[in-house]
């Protein structure tokens, strides 16, 4: 699959046939979130895969979510924030949050790539996960994400268009002015 391709009929899907995917698929698109950007080169972002379905079927509770419990697979993404603001201040705060971004994105482009599907959960109850899942203190919980074959495919919906979202050298800017003669 091309790229662009990938990039445009990604979508969110909440009903999965019961179709087992291969658990090894799953592993190549986390192990494509490795190539994302880091800030210092710090990876702060780790993975929980999940195949339990007593485990599933609790997320799918804390997530307040009831169709996340058909899935035979989840991956929770996690950060570190300390090993970011440690590095960075302030900033930090900013940075880790920005390559957990870019690394889950990789990891969503590679499972449209795989023909699998999942959708990106980011409402859930983190205290009740981090005791199921014995996630530290100190880690975030990014994202859940409920993974399988999509039970019917559909099509993909309608995106903004892009003069609804580009401006030009400044806020609001709607064209590009011409280029101005430069004196020699």
């Amino acid at each position: 699959m091309e790229l662009d391709q990938a990039i445009q009929s990604r979508r969110s899907v909440k009903k999965f046939s019961s179709k087992k995917p291969d658990w090894r698929d799953i592993l190549e698109a986390i192990n494509s979130a490795r190539y994302a950007p880091m800030a210092g080169n710090n990876y702060t972002l780790k993975f929980i895969f999940v195949d339990k379905s007593k485990i599933i079927k609790k997320i799918a509770e804390y997530c307040q979510q009831d169709w996340i419990s058909q899935v035979q697979y989840i991956v929770v993404a996690c950060s570190i924030p300390s090993i970011t603001i440690n590095k960075f201040g302030e900033r930090g705060k900013n940075y880790f949050r920005q390559q957990a971004g870019a690394a889950i994105e990789n990891f969503l482009l590679k499972i449209e790539e795989l023909g699998l599907a999942t959708t990106w959960v980011g409402h859930f109850v983190d205290e009740e996960i981090k005791k199921e899942l014995s996630i530290p203190k100190d880690a975030e919980i990014e994202a859940v994400f409920p993974i399988g074959y999509e039970f019917k495919k559909s099509s993909p919906k309608t995106k903004i268009e892009l003069d609804r979202i580009l401006y030009f050298n400044k806020w609001g800017e709607k064209r590009m002015k011409p280029l101005e003669k430069q004196e020699v």
